[in-house]
């Protein structure tokens, strides 16, 4: 465990200056559609979300924009329930009763995101819970562990290569600033796990399934990385 933790600083970028959100990587024409939620597509699951939340959490919430703000920016975030980490659409889901709204589906994408989308332009703000620390220690490691046939990291593409380009594309940092977002290659918005688990199967490696304890992880040592960065969802991303 105490080498775990000491791998959390080295992953940590060097100075807030130097961070970059993948929106600042984009073309022009993809950062004005991110800005002008009248063209963002991700807009059209937020309203889902807000009707969703009109018919089944307004009624214990009440108003979202008072209730929800800045919830988003302190995710994942300790589950009593459980006892371990939990994501903002695990808590979501946990919260629909039975049947639960199923991971990267429609509503749920859309609640998470209308519930995200009330805290956007806040600071990412991971909370100070040492009962996180080990699962955050892990996700670090998680980052920094080579996988599947490529033997590639995270950290090797997002931390040592990041600003290069790959297939046209610049390497972005892998800020998690904008989830749920919109992916143009996706035509659809989609979680961070669904990110995560494509970046596994492009370096050939098993995805762990929706839901699995190590992306909780992965995303709370993200978290952690990103802190202070403004939240942007729902996000545009090439």
């Amino acid at each position: 465990m105490r080498f775990l933790l000491a791998l959390l600083p080295l992953c940590l970028p060097a100075a807030a200056a130097e961070r970059r959100s993948g929106f600042d990587d984009m073309a022009p024409q993809t950062q004005a559609m991110q800005r002008d939620d009248s063209a963002n597509p991700g807009m059209l699951w937020v309203l889902e979300g807000e009707a969703l939340w009109a018919r089944g959490c307004a009624s214990c919430h009440g108003d979202a924009a008072l209730s929800m703000r800045g919830v988003a920016a302190r995710y994942p975030a300790w589950d009593a329930a459980t006892g371990a980490p939990i994501d903002l659409a695990g808590r979501i889901a946990q919260h629909q009763g039975a049947p639960r709204l199923a991971r990267e589906s429609q509503g749920l994408l859309a609640l998470t995101a209308f519930v995200a989308h009330q805290s956007r332009g806040l600071p990412i703000n991971p909370p100070e819970d040492a009962r996180l620390a080990p699962a955050r220690a892990r996700g670090a490691a998680l980052y920094t562990q080579r996988r599947g046939q490529l033997d590639l990291s995270c950290a090797q593409c997002h931390d040592d290569h990041a600003g290069r380009r790959l297939a046209g594309s610049t390497i972005p940092q892998a800020h998690p600033t904008g989830y749920p977002l919109y992916r143009l290659e996706w035509q659809g918005l989609g979680s961070l796990q669904r990110r995560l688990r494509g970046c596994m199967t492009g370096v050939r490696a098993e995805p762990f399934a929706y839901g699995a304890a190590e992306y909780v992880e992965i995303e709370l040592f993200l978290a952690r990385r990103a802190a202070g960065m403004a939240l942007e969802t729902p996000a545009v991303r090439p």
